[in-house]
């Protein structure tokens, strides 16, 4: 019976940590002793970084113990031109949150007046004043085609020419694009030139855009070639032009 009194003490004092680790547990989730006095939002621009300030400043003065990653999504979710986060705890009072940023390929035009800006994922990012201020390739719709921001635009909506450039990098072509053709299911890109790509279908894209930059190249295209290069059949390209930098004959 002695014997066992020295392992009923450890028990007894076991317990006895529990109950203060519980109790110091449970005052940290109703106290300020962890409270969140800092959004530190790493990645995304400085207008992404403010939006999502804006977006989780309900998580100022809640514990760290009770941010929910849950509620975090659906707080970031209605921010148009961030694709998610993700969240670390930094004790005592700062909140880090990493960002994975919308990336805009496209400027959507419909009429005179309406002008958005479109993600690479042919998400609607917001709406701008002007056009004029963006070297981004156009695309443009019926005045009839309704737009929301945060949105994801239907294939014939703007969905496919966004699509379309979400591959190109700058410098795949000898001139930027300057707005994208949709003819149904059909797509060609215009470059600043005046040169088009005529892609067809989506089907294939990688490859129809790298034949095509490798065609270019191959025939000196420049930023002042005009014509066409129909990469659709991608095992039969066919380009033409106005000028002697880009003709079927380059092609020997």
């Amino acid at each position: 019976m002695l014997r066992a009194l020295p392992r009923a003490r450890w028990l007894i004092a076991g317990l006895g940590a529990a109950a203060v680790a519980a109790g110091a547990y449970a005052l940290a989730l109703e106290t300020s002793v962890f409270a969140v006095t800092t959004l530190d939002v790493v990645g995304g621009s400085p207008r992404v970084q403010d939006e999502l300030r804006a977006a989780l400043a309900p998580e100022l003065g809640r514990s760290l113990l009770r941010v929910d990653a849950g509620e975090i999504d659906r707080r970031v979710a209605a921010v148009a031109d961030v694709i998610g986060v993700t969240f670390d705890r930094r004790f005592p009072h700062t909140l880090r949150i990493r960002v994975t940023a919308e990336r805009p390929v496209l400027l959507l035009r419909r009429g005179k007046d309406g002008t958005w800006l479109v993600s690479a994922r042919g998400r609607v990012m917001r709406q701008l004043r002007t056009a004029k201020l963006s070297a981004l390739p156009r695309v443009w719709v019926p005045v009839s085609t309704p737009v929301s921001v945060g949105e994801t635009l239907a294939p014939k909506s703007g969905g496919l020419a966004a699509a379309a450039l979400a591959p190109l990098a700058r410098g795949t072509f000898p001139a930027p694009v300057r707005f994208v053709r949709e003819t149904g299911a059909e797509l060609t890109l215009v470059l600043r030139s005046g040169l088009e790509i005529r892609l067809g279908d989506l089907g294939d894209l990688r490859l129809k855009l790298a034949i095509a930059r490798r065609i270019l190249r191959a025939v000196g295209a420049n930023p002042s070639s005009t014509g066409y290069l129909d990469v659709s059949v991608p095992e039969r390209p066919v380009i033409a032009g106005s000028n002697a930098q880009v003709s079927t004959g380059g092609l020997g």
